[in-house]
């Protein structure tokens, strides 16, 4: 099975359960890996239409993450699995999302979520 990675994708939305929270955009980071079938049929054919389209992918997911009014990190994660999940050509993904700043004396707190197309 190959991979498909987004890495290190920063994007801002309200997030987060506590009014101050409510009010101002705030950083989120994701990482997202899909597994997928070999990447051999594009990569002798050289057409987009023979892979898993991840700029199409990535553009729904900055649709719904910069509109998200969502209070939890996990459905966030959860939303942006779904979307992957849509291409029937992606067998499982993996989406970590983090919260920069959500603790005080941590860099960061991040929720993990792998789902499958079994389970979608």
């Amino acid at each position: 099975m190959d991979k498909i990675y987004i890495r290190d994708l920063l994007l801002r939305c309200i997030i987060g359960i506590y009014p101050e929270e409510r009010e101002k955009l705030q950083d989120v980071l994701l990482n997202i890996e899909m597994s997928c079938a070999s990447h051999a049929k594009a990569a002798s054919s050289d057409d987009i239409i023979d892979t898993v389209n991840y700029k199409t992918i990535t553009k729904k997911i900055i649709k719904i993450v910069e509109s998200s009014d969502y209070q939890l990190i996990e459905t966030m994660a959860e939303k942006v699995a779904e979307i992957c999940l849509e291409d029937k050509r992606v067998y499982d993904v993996r989406v970590c999302i983090d919260k920069p700043g959500a603790l005080r004396f941590a860099k960061s707190v991040a929720v993990e979520v792998f789902r499958t197309q079994e389970s979608s």
